[in-house]
C-alpha cells in the first residue's frame, strides 16, 4: 500500500464509506498549530459592474480661435488676449503632466518595468478598471438533461495592472477578471467564444482537453493550427463539444502569455454526471492552484532562453488559488505592493456539515507541481482529465502543470469547524531559490452554508497537517489503481511505435533548448502547420503522401521529414485509424507533464530507468487510465497509447511553459486523408494577413537574438 493511501473504493457501501471516512477525519486530535493565516479579505462579488470607461480630453479644450486682423488697442481687449494666452498654456502643460502619468502608470518603482520587457508589450489604455475576482463555484441549479444548445461567451482580453499577491505587475487579462470567466455548458453544446483583442499582444484561446473533432482549426494553438489573432483584431472560435464531460480549462496558447492571465476554467456536464460520479456530493466548484511570477513573461522568457543558462526555469515569485495570494509587501521596496485589497489573500469558502463535495483542481500555473490536501480529511479522486474514476482516497494529491482531479471531500469532522487547504509547491524541482517565495499556499475551509465573507483572525484553524502525505517528489501520483468507470479496454497492439528521446542540450552560442530526438520546436507563426498541409494535400504535393515515402512497404505511419524541416518540426503522421505507441525516455534531470491536444491516450506503463524491451507485451490492457496530461519523471519513461482517429494536426508536448519554448513540442498529424477535405472559415485564415510585427507581439525570442556578432 503506498504511503499516503487510503484503502476504499467503490464496492464499499454508502455506510461503510461514511463510517471509514469518519474515522479518518476524526483520527487526529485537536492538535494547535502555530500557522497564523491571518485576516482574509472578502472576495469580490460576481456581478460588480466592470467599470471600463475610458479617459478622455475635451475637444472644447483643443478648439482653434480666430483672431480678426483688426488692430484693438483698448485694454480690454489685451487681458483678453493674455488670459486666452495663459489658458492655452495651462491647458498644454496639464496634457502634458497627464501623458507622463499615463505612461508610466505601470510600475513607478519598479526597476523591471514593462517597458524594459523586450519580448512582450504592455500598454493600458485607461486606468478606470475594477478587476473582478470571481469564486467558481458552480450553479447548483444547471440542468444537464436541456436539449444542446448554442452558449455564446464574449472574451475581451486587455492589458491591465493588478495585485492578485499584493505585488503589482502587467498582466493580460479576459473581461477585467482574474482568472477569466467560467465556462459552463453541456455535452453536445456548440460553443461560441467571440474573442476581441485590445491586448498589445498578439494571442489565441486553446481549449485544453477538447477534442475539436471536425474542428482541428478552433484549437487555438499559435504555430499548429492558426496564426495568433494580432493586436485591434478579432476571431470567434466555434466548435461543438462531444463525446467527453468533465473538468477543462482554456488559456492563451502565444508563448507563454497564459502565466500573464489569460486562462480560465471550463466545465462540460455529462447527461450521466450523477452515474459516473460514484460519490454523490451537494456542491461543486473550481480551485485552480498556479504558481505566479512579479514580471511579464516576456522578460523571463528573455532570461530563461539566454546564453548559459543550461535550462534554469524562472523559479516563482509566490502561487495563487483562485488568482489569489499574499506577501509581505515589506519584502518588495522597490516594488508598488498593497496587500490588504479586497482581491488579496487565500480563499475562504463554507462547505455544509455532513454532506459531501466536489472539488475540480486545476494546475494551470507554468512551472511548478503542487500537493494538495485538506486537514484531516480524505481525497476521494473521482475524475482525471474528464475522466470518471471509481474513488480512491489520498491525503495529498500531486497536481502538475494543465492536469485536473476532481475529489469529493465528506464534511462529517465533529470536533473542529475550520480546516486549512493547503497547496505546496515542490521545490525540489527548482534550480535555483527565491528566498522571497513561501512555498505553501493556503486556503480556509469551514463548516458552514452559503458563500463566506472575509475570514477573521478569531477563527484561525487549529487543524493538523497529515504527516503520512506522499512523497513530496516531483511525479505523477500512483494512478494505477484509478479505474475508469466506463470499462475501454485499450488495443491489444499498435500498429506503429515511435521510440521519443526527450532532453535538453547545450548548442551554439551556449544556448540550451528543449528536444524530442532531433528536433526542437520553432513555431511559424505566418503559416501554421495546419495551413501548410491544407495547401499541400490539395495542390498534390507528394511529400504529404505517406506511400511516396515508404519504399512501397504500406506502412501507414511515419515521420514526415520531407514536408516538414524535422529539425524545428517532428511530425508524425498517419492515414486511416491507427494505433499508434509512444514510448518517452526522459534523459533530463526534471520531470515533464506531457499533453497531447485532440486526444486522451491510454497511460499503458511508467517508471525510472530505462523501459523494459517487452514492456508492451506485458502490460494490463483491460482498462487503463485515460487521459490528456501524464508526466514522464526525472530519468525516467512512460509509454501512451494512442487510437488515431482525429483528423488534424495535434500538438503534443510539455505543459511546462517554458520548456515548450524552449522546443518540447512535436506534432501528431493524424488521418492526414481526411485533412484535405477541412473548409476552413475564412475568417481563420485571415488571421494570417496581419504583419509580422504584429503576428510576433507575445512570441518567444528568436535564438538570433542571442548570437554573437562576429568580428
Amino acid at each position: 500500500m503506498e504511503k499516503g493511501w487510503l484503502d476504499f473504493n467503490a464496492s464499499q457501501g454508502e455506510g461503510e464509506q461514511d463510517e471509514y471516512w469518519r474515522k479518518e477525519n476524526e483520527s487526529h486530535g485537536d492538535i494547535s498549530t502555530s500557522d497564523d493565516f491571518g485576516d482574509v479579505p472578502e472576495l469580490s462579488e460576481e456581478h460588480l459592474e466592470l467599470l471600463n470607461q475610458r479617459s478622455s480630453f475635451g475637444s472644447d479644450d483643443a478648439q482653434h480661435s480666430s483672431v480678426s486682423s483688426r488692430k484693438y488697442h483698448s485694454h480690454a481687449s489685451r487681458w483678453l488676449l493674455a488670459a486666452l494666452v495663459l489658458i492655452g498654456l495651462f491647458a498644454l502643460v496639464s496634457l502634458v503632466a497627464v501623458f507622463i502619468k499615463l505612461s508610466g502608470a505601470h510600475h513607478p518603482n519598479d526597476k523591471n518595468s514593462s517597458s524594459d520587457q523586450p519580448a512582450t508589450d504592455f500598454d493600458t489604455a485607461d486606468d478606470d478598471y475594477t478587476i473582478i475576482s470571481p469564486k467558481y463555484v458552480l450553479d447548483p441549479n444547471w440542468k444537464v438533461d436541456t436539449k444542446p444548445e448554442r452558449r455564446v461567451f464574449v472574451f475581451v482580453i486587455r492589458d491591465r495592472e493588478h495585485n492578485p499577491d499584493g505585488v503589482y505587475r502587467p498582466m493580460i487579462l479576459i473581461n477585467d477578471r482574474f482568472p477569466g470567466p467560467l465556462i459552463e455548458a453541456n455535452e453536445g453544446d456548440k460553443l461560441v467564444v467571440e474573442v476581441e483583442n485590445q491586448s498589445s499582444n498578439s494571442t489565441s484561446i486553446h481549449w485544453h482537453g477538447i477534442y475539436q473533432n471536425d474542428t482541428n482549426w478552433m484549437d487555438g494553438t499559435v504555430g499548429v493550427t492558426q496564426c495568433p489573432i494580432s493586436p485591434g483584431e478579432s476571431f470567434t472560435y466555434e466548435f461543438d463539444v462531444n463525446a467527453q464531460s468533465g473538468t477543462y480549462w482554456y488559456h492563451s496558447h502565444q508563448a507563454a502569455t497564459a502565466s500573464d492571465g489569460v486562462y480560465g476554467p471550463l466545465i462540460v456536464h455529462s447527461r450521466n454526471e450523477r452515474q459516473l460520479q460514484k460519490l454523490d456530493y451537494s456542491t461543486d466548484r473550481v480551485l485552480m492552484v498556479s504558481d505566479h511570477y512579479h514580471d511579464l513573461s516576456g522578460k523571463l522568457l528573455m532570461d530563461y532562453l539566454a546564453p548559459d543558462m543550461e535550462n534554469a526555469e524562472p523559479i516563482p515569485d509566490s502561487g495563487l488559488i483562485n488568482g489569489r495570494g499574499r506577501v509581505d509587501c515589506s519584502i518588495y521596496p522597490n516594488r508598488k505592493c498593497d496587500n490588504s485589497t479586497q482581491n488579496v489573500g487565500y480563499p475562504h469558502m463554507n462547505l455544509e456539515r455532513g454532506k459531501r463535495h466536489r472539488l475540480r483542481f486545476i494546475n494551470t500555473g507554468a512551472f511548478a507541481e503542487f500537493q494538495v490536501s485538506l486537514d484531516e480529511h480524505a481525497l476521494a479522486v473521482t475524475e482525471v482529465d474528464g475522466t470518471d474514476v471509481d474513488p480512491r482516497g489520498f491525503h495529498g494529491l500531486n497536481i502538475n502543470p494543465g492536469q485536473r482531479y476532481s475529489v469529493v471531500v465528506n464534511a462529517n469532522h465533529t470536533s473542529k469547524d475550520a480546516f486549512f487547504l493547503r497547496a505546496k509547491m515542490l521545490t525540489d524541482s527548482f534550480q535555483g531559490d527565491n528566498p522571497n517565495l513561501q512555498s505553501e499556499l493556503k486556503g480556509v475551509v469551514a463548516y458552514g452554508k452559503g458563500e463566506t465573507k472575509h475570514h477573521n483572525n478569531t477563527q484561525t484553524p487549529k487543524s493538523k497537517d497529515f504527516n503520512e502525505q506522499g512523497d513530496l517528489i516531483c511525479k505523477d501520483i500512483n494512478t494505477t489503481a484509478l479505474v475508469p468507470v466506463e470499462q475501454t479496454p485499450a488495443p491489444i497492439k499498435a500498429d506503429a511505435t515511435f521510440y521519443v528521446r526527450l532532453n535538453f542540450e547545450i548548442g551554439a552560442y551556449q544556448l540550451s533548448r528543449g528536444f524530442f530526438n532531433q528536433s526542437s520546436w520553432r513555431p511559424d507563426v505566418r503559416r501554421p502547420s495546419l495551413l501548410r498541409a491544407l495547401d499541400g494535400l490539395n495542390s498534390g504535393n507528394s511529400s504529404f503522401a505517406i506511400q511516396n515515402q515508404t519504399h512501397h512497404d504500406f506502412r501507414s505511419a511515419i515521420v514526415n521529414n520531407q514536408a516538414f524541416k524535422e529539425n524545428k518540426e517532428l511530425v508524425v503522421q498517419t492515414e486511416g485509424i491507427q494505433v499508434i505507441d509512444l514510448i518517452i525516455s526522459n534523459f533530463d534531470d526534471g520531470k515533464h507533464p506531457l499533453h497531447l491536444h485532440g486526444y486522451k491516450y491510454f497511460v499503458l506503463a511508467q517508471g525510472h530507468g530505462y523501459p523494459p524491451s517487452n514492456i508492451t507485451g506485458i502490460v494490463d490492457l483491460t482498462n487503463p487510465l485515460r487521459r490528456d496530461t501524464a508526466t514522464v519523471e526525472a530519468f525516467g519513461w512512460i509509454v501512451l497509447r494512442v487510437v488515431a482517429d482525429n483528423p488534424g494536426l495535434w500538438a503534443f508536448h510539455c505543459h511546462n511553459m517554458w520548456h515548450t519554448e524552449a522546443g518540447l513540442l512535436m506534432q501528431l498529424m493524424t488521418r492526414s486523408n481526411e485533412i484535405g477535405h477541412f473548409q476552413i472559415p475564412h475568417t481563420h485564415e485571415a488571421l494570417c494577413n496581419a504583419t509580422v510585427s504584429k503576428l510576433e507581439k507575445g512570441k518567444g525570442p528568436k535564438d538570433e537574438v542571442f548570437y554573437r556578432h562576429e568580428s
